[in-house]
């Protein structure tokens, strides 16, 4: 009552007037946050949606703590992209573009009740980073040089992007080879982009990455792109996966359905495309391209004989083909299997080859042999072992991809039986959720930059003889920046394609077993967690178990000594650390006092000096027994749903390797990071957890805006373009 008083006399005031209070906190409420910055990509933002989009939440609080009742209102902005949007709950999103280096947003809260009592919080805008910078990932020999390019979200203006190279993503120091003078270009049509040359060092003794950093505006804005310099001397750069091919083309490449846009009005106002991943072959000899189902057939909303062309929009400016130059039919819409079937398991869809534009031995771009100049031949995966019907993963597999957006990479294989859910949509822009769908028994592959949206479609390849091992269709990063990729195993591919409409059989086409110059930039995963630190909480936590695991400690049984240390199972948890005599191998358990255990072989002498390392280094540890590993797949079976049914947050389980103890197996556990629970169990029935905390899964095609120097038009009512299909195949029923 007295609030609603004082808001009376503010009102009514002496004879009609009215009064204003336009600061960011009055005598009736305040907002929060008052003055802030953020860029177009919303870095600098305090909240996501649910497919991840970051957006800015204000808020409006009465004295009391309590949410004030408001309208909120945008005025200034930009000239041309206007002030952004914000809702009727106070979440402000940034326009997309500015066309100048910055402007000023004001954010204005009215008391619902009492429209002329409001307050303005102060937001600058300044251009975030239109996309990655390109390319994404570069490998380099001794003395080799690549040009970096980043694009700002800023359309005219003076804006510049700085570069400097560092020893990690995140640093503006150290890294190895120089930087040339950045030169831009700007225009009032198109994006502003800088460009920077980078040269290797002349010598290179041991293989490593530098990264290239690129920031812009007072936001935080910033980029990145990895340089893996090789003393094997190996060129490789994904912007030759991304451009326009010479008939018949090799795979790896641009590709996608030629409808797959987003219009507004009669423009194409963003557009999307993947991978051609690999060629396949029925028993009458017909060829069929191989990628997604969300690629080639757009998540179900395709039609049979939808024009699939080379390469995809994304890298044309989204300009259709029929609209304008730039792209080739190489096949049509021939099958898909639909995602939203239950009986379906797969993400795949086939498109028959035309005439003379696809290669017909299958080859695949960087999958081959090093040339005289240091780059990689195009070559077919190995299928003389299998008979084209590929190969089942194992854990740690060296698999390797070659994708659209990061060329050749490879990985570990790290998850076996993964049952994951993930998210699709029915346009680019990810606004129209279509359906999340559970896959069961995939493969999870894991690496540093070893994929990124467009690599959808890729065929994932044992690196050993190049053997198909799965589809490459969903992935994300990690909170460790580590790259975690989803594969359709490829035997489930071709069993599920090979059922109606398609004729039996159908396999691989390829070559001769070989294997794969494997371009691996690491894995940074139990360096993350060794750098996490431990909260107060956590260190008393370990006191305690400490002092019990110090009753463990009898040389002559093995066990050589304990120590605090840290879970790389679990990022951000503390860790017993157990050193063991390796030959002994003595029987640890996987918690004591509520708290992990670390198990390291070392020596007493190591022990003794306070030498002994303070994580387990994978690569040197032996592959899981069979037994154990039989045994986790059958716990993982019975418990997974109930698992994802009781935690919501969990959006994947599979069976790995521990980090904590690599001679036992891990349920590994996908978590919503933005759900994150305040425990997480260290076993269930036994078996060690290791847990993988990322957002939740979708599907990774490439989504791009067309640079305003062209302006797409010709599309018809039902959202087709007036382009020219490739050959269409005969009439199949679909499923």
């Amino acid at each position: 009552m007295a609030l609603l008083s004082a808001i009376s006399l503010l009102v009514t005031g002496c004879g009609n007037e009215t009064s204003t209070v336009s600061q960011s906190a009055n005598a009736f409420f305040a907002l929060t946050p008052g003055t802030t910055a953020i860029d177009t990509n919303c870095t600098g933002c305090n909240a996501s949606r649910s497919h991840g989009a970051a957006f800015l939440q204000f808020e409006a609080a009465l004295p009391n703590g309590d949410p004030a009742d408001v309208v909120w209102t945008l005025s200034g902005g930009d000239p041309v992209a206007g002030s952004g949007t914000i809702t009727s709950t106070g979440a402000y999103s940034p326009p997309g573009y500015l066309t100048a280096d910055r402007v000023r947003v004001d954010v204005t809260a009215a008391l619902k009740d009492h429209p002329q009592i409001r307050a303005s919080a102060i937001l600058t805008v300044t251009p975030g980073f239109q996309q990655p910078l390109t390319p994404e990932g570069i490998a380099l020999g001794p003395g080799g040089t690549v040009t970096v390019t980043g694009t700002l979200a800023e359309a005219g203006g003076g804006a510049v992007i700085h570069f400097a190279l560092s020893n990690t993503p995140s640093g503006t120091t150290g890294g190895a080879g120089s930087l040339s003078t950045p030169l831009c270009q700007r225009a009032t049509k198109a994006f502003t982009t800088c460009s920077v040359t980078f040269s290797a060092p002349a010598t290179i003794t041991t293989t490593g990455v530098t990264y290239i950093v690129a920031t812009a505006g007072t936001a935080g804005a910033r980029a990145e792109t990895a340089v893996l310099l090789n003393a094997e001397g190996v060129t490789s750069n994904p912007f030759n996966h991304q451009g326009l091919l010479p008939a018949p083309i090799a795979l790896g490449s641009s590709g996608g359905n030629n409808n797959d846009f987003d219009r507004r009005g009669s423009s194409v106002a963003d557009c999307c495309s993947g991978t051609l991943g690999a060629l396949l072959q029925d028993s009458s000899g017909r060829q069929f391209l191989l990628s997604n189902n969300h690629i080639l057939a757009l998540s179900d909303h395709a039609s049979p004989g939808d024009a699939i062309v080379h390469p995809g929009l994304i890298d044309n400016n989204c300009t259709p083909n029929g609209d304008g130059p730039g792209t080739i039919p190489v096949a049509s819409l021939t099958a898909w299997l639909p995602l939203r079937a239950s009986a379906t398991n797969v993400d795949a869809a086939i498109a028959q080859a035309a005439s003379h534009t696809v290669d017909p031995t299958g080859s695949i771009l960087e999958l081959g042999a090093k040339l005289p100049g240091g780059s990689l031949a195009a070559a077919p995966p190995g299928v003389s072992s299998s008979a084209g019907k590929g190969e089942v993963a194992s854990l740690r597999m060296h698999a390797a991809k070659s994708g659209r957006t990061t060329g050749l990479t490879c990985g570990s294989v790290s998850v076996l039986a993964l049952d994951v859910s993930v998210d699709y949509f029915s346009d680019c822009a990810e606004t129209k959720p279509y359906l999340t769908k559970l896959f069961t028994n995939q493969i999870g592959i894991s690496g540093n930059r070893f994929s990124d949206a467009g690599d959808s479609g890729a065929l994932v390849v044992d690196a050993e003889n190049a053997e198909p091992i799965g589809l490459y269709f969903a992935g994300g990063t990690d909170v460790n920046g580590v790259v975690q990729g989803v594969a359709n195993p490829a035997g489930e591919v071709l069993a599920e394609l090979s059922a109606p409409p398609v004729n039996p059989p159908i396999s691989f086409v390829g070559g001769p077993d070989h294997p794969v110059s494997c371009l691996s930039y690491g894995d940074s995963t139990i360096a993350a967690a060794q750098t996490s630190p431990l909260s107060d909480g956590e260190i008393v936590r370990l006191q305690k178990a400490l002092a019990i695991a110090r009753q463990w400690v009898n040389p002559s049984a093995g066990v050589l000594g304990v120590a605090m240390g840290k879970s790389s199972d679990r990022p951000g948890e503390a860790a017993v650390l157990v050193y063991v005599d390796p030959n002994a191998k003595p029987a640890i358990a996987p918690v004591v006092g509520s708290v992990r255990t670390v198990i390291i072989p070392s020596t007493l002498r190591a022990v003794a000096l306070g030498a002994a390392p303070m994580s387990v280094a994978l690569e040197n540890e032996p592959p899981l027994g069979e037994q154990a590993l039989s045994h986790a797949l059958n716990v993982k079976r019975d418990e997974v749903a109930a698992l994802m049914r009781e935690h919501h947050d969990f959006f994947g389980v599979g069976v790995g390797q521990s980090l904590d103890n690599p001679s036992e197996p891990a349920l590994i556990v996908y978590v919503d990071r933005r759900h994150l629970p305040s425990l997480l169990p260290a076993t269930v029935r036994g078996i060690r957890t290791r847990y993988i905390i990322m957002d939740r899964l979708h599907v990774t095609r490439s989504f791009v805006a067309p640079s305003e120097t062209q302006n797409h038009c010709a599309i018809l009512a039902a959202g087709r373009s007036t382009s020219a299909a490739a050959p269409k195949p005969p009439k199949v029923e679909m499923p």
